[in-house]
């Protein structure tokens, strides 16, 4: 049936043969149908490339009786095996094409903070009567980071599973889920099929809003200094009696109530409430100083999470936050207003602003401020200044507003500048970069001297750091009295 000259005049096409019917077949399923081969076909394939190789060998190099003998069972040999594989590999294939017969629900929080991590969980149901092996991914927009980004999971037939993963924001804004991509394995793991379903969301990332919770606990346990919180000594003395509540560590010992005490068989103490009813309004920057980055994080993302957590130390306080963003114009402007329902108002004003490189023009912004704001107030700031035009504009603009209001200028540092200050090196290059980093730190200290001269009070400090020190020093304004 096979001989050597019969092998010696289809050597030249057969590999293009077995090419075109092993192959073709697996192109169009991967073009039409997103289905491919796995590994295990590394298991078919060495056998019969195994027995190919071995009948060419022995065609080639056997030219007595029995080596075309031996060359004609290894060549039917090699037929049968070829049939069987593609027999067995189109069993396998049936049962991973046709309907996709799982459903798939995605459950999240449509509110989530700023670089922090949030649960996401997928519910896959199998109505089908076979067990399915499936790698689930979902939809990763960008900006998100899942953890794990993949999962496999075997889902028996006529049943459910959850299966859950955190996502951690790294820039705020309208994030949009679409589908969650399956790639579905067939009985044997011969073949994937790559598919989808439409699970249509939104996620909404905020600045950090967790830290507001966890200054509520502290502030009920009156353990604020963990968080960099210190008590300011108020001069004088509020006399308007509030309540009558447990004693705290930290709580004045003239302030219990001795008869109270002694009825309740607790320490109990009197609070006075402070002012209130006063105003603050904040003016962040969104220009191009404020586009440098940190941990991921740029200097605008952390000003409003230091503007959100003293909004919300301010409104306990029955105070009114006002706000207004600005780059090279007024983008958002949120009134002054009072109560819990204000800081929505805020968070929605601010969880989609962007710094962009734009020269930032500080007169639109105060001429709004101006026209909107007439009560004295105290006015946050918060900025970078990188060069003498700028500097001279904040100066200027915030000089003006002393005595009619209560101007507080917040500073952003940059660490890079910092690093390059403090750890010189002694490389000529790094040297220069250094000593240039002195200049500009030398001359922005003489910027803030001159701020503070003209009765601007000043807070400056690293991105991560500003939270504390800002809250500390609107507490120590109400504490002297000065709104």
């Amino acid at each position: 049936m096979f001989s050597l000259e019969w092998l010696q005049q289809s050597l030249a096409y057969l590999p293009w043969l077995i090419f075109a019917i092993i192959l073709s077949p697996t192109l169009l399923l991967a073009y039409f149908g997103r289905t491919y081969p796995t590994h295990r076909w590394m298991f078919v394939l060495i056998p019969i490339t195994a027995l190919l190789i071995a009948g060419i060998l022995i065609s080639l190099f056997q030219e007595a009786e029995h080596g075309k003998w031996l060359f004609n069972v290894i060549a039917g040999t090699f037929v049968v095996v070829d049939a069987v594989a593609i027999f067995f590999l189109t069993i396998d294939l049936l049962t991973v094409v046709g309907r996709c017969q799982i459903r798939v629900e995605r459950s999240m929080m449509r509110v989530a903070s700023l670089a922090k991590s949030h649960e996401v969980t997928l519910q896959l149901s199998n109505t089908s009567t076979r067990l399915w092996t499936i790698d689930i991914r979902d939809d990763q927009p960008e900006g998100l980071d899942p953890e794990p980004a993949e999962q496999r999971l075997t889902l028996p037939a006529s049943k459910r599973a959850v299966l859950t993963y955190h996502i951690r924001a790294h820039r705020r804004g309208e994030f949009s889920f679409e589908k969650t991509y399956l790639r579905l394995h067939s009985r044997f793991g011969f073949w994937v099929r790559d598919t989808f379903k439409e699970v249509p969301g939104t996620l909404h990332v905020y600045p950090d809003m967790k830290q507001l919770a966890e200054y509520a606990i502290l502030a009920r346990t009156n353990r604020l200094s963990l968080i960099g919180v210190r008590r300011t000594r108020k001069v004088g003395q509020d006399n308007n009696f509030e309540r009558l509540r447990d004693y705290n560590d930290g709580d004045n010992y003239k302030h219990i109530d001795w008869r109270s005490t002694a009825r309740r068989q607790k320490i109990t103490v009197k609070q006075f409430q402070s002012d209130h009813s006063q105003r603050i309004v904040f003016m962040v920057d969104c220009g191009r100083m404020m586009t440098n980055e940190f941990q991921g994080l740029n200097l605008v993302d952390y000003a409003l999470n230091s503007m959100l957590m003293l909004s919300y130390v301010a409104l306990q306080q029955r105070d009114s936050v006002g706000l207004l963003c600005f780059s090279d114009r007024v983008h958002d402007y949120v009134p002054l207003a009072s109560g819990r329902s204000h800081m929505n108002r805020l968070l929605h004003a601010s969880f989609d602003r962007f710094p962009t490189m734009v020269q930032s023009r500080f007169d639109s912004a105060f001429l709004h401020f101006s026209g909107h704001c007439r009560r004295r107030s105290m006015v946050v700031l918060i900025t970078n200044v990188i060069d003498e035009v700028s500097a001279n504009q904040v100066t200027n603009y915030l000089g003006n507003l002393s005595g009619r209001h209560l101007p507080v200028l917040a500073l952003l540092r940059d660490h890079r500048m910092f690093d390059y200050a403090d750890y010189p090196d002694i490389d000529d290059t790094v040297l220069y970069r250094s000593a240039a980093a002195a200049q500009i730190l030398v001359w922005r200290n003489e910027v803030i001297r001159r701020m503070q001269r003209q009765g601007v009070l000043v807070v400056d400090a690293f991105p991560e750091q500003l939270t504390s020190p800002l809250v500390n020093q609107y507490l120590e304004a109400k504490a002297k009295h000065l709104l």
